[in-house]
C-alpha cells in the first residue's frame, strides 16, 4: 500500500477553477505508479475522472472532464496534479486519488487502483 495524501479541494462557483494536487507521505516514490483520480458524489457510484501513467507520456480522461480538466506529473516534485477549470455542480463529489504499478506508457481510468488517498472534497455551488 502508497499512502496517498491529496490536497487542493474547496468551495468554487460555478466556472471556477480549482488544481488538485496528489502526494505520497513518507519516503515513497511515484516513480513506478500510474495514477487514477476517482470521484464520488453523494448517491453515486465512484467515477473515474482521468489517469496518467508513470512516464506521463499517457493520459486519459472521462467523457465529463473531456477539455475541461488536466491531469500531469511531476516526477521530481513526486507529485500529480489534476487541473479542473469551468467547473460545474455536477462536479461535486468527494475526489481521490490511487495509484498502480503499471507499464510505463499504461493508465487506467476506472476505479481498479490498489493504493488510495483519503480524498478531498471539492464543492461547486453558487
Amino acid at each position: 500500500q502508497l499512502p496517498l495524501v491529496e490536497s487542493g479541494g474547496g468551495l468554487v462557483q460555478p466556472g471556477g477553477s480549482l488544481t488538485l494536487s496528489c502526494a505520497p507521505s513518507g519516503l515513497y516514490t511515484l516513480e513506478y505508479y500510474a495514477i487514477g483520480w476517482i470521484r464520488e458524489a453523494p448517491g453515486k457510484e465512484r467515477e473515474g475522472v482521468s489517469c496518467v501513467s508513470p512516464s506521463g507520456s499517457t493520459t486519459e480522461y472521462a467523457e465529463s472532464a473531456k477539455g475541461r480538466f488536466t491531469i500531469s506529473r511531476d516526477n521530481i516534485k513526486n507529485t500529480v496534479y489534476l487541473q479542473m477549470n469551468n467547473l460545474e455542480p455536477e462536479d461535486t463529489a468527494v475526489y481521490y486519488c490511487a495509484a498502480r504499478i503499471m507499464a510505463q506508457n499504461a493508465c487506467i481510468i476506472s476505479p481498479e487502483y490498489s493504493s488510495w488517498g483519503r480524498g478531498t472534497q471539492v464543492t461547486v455551488t453558487s
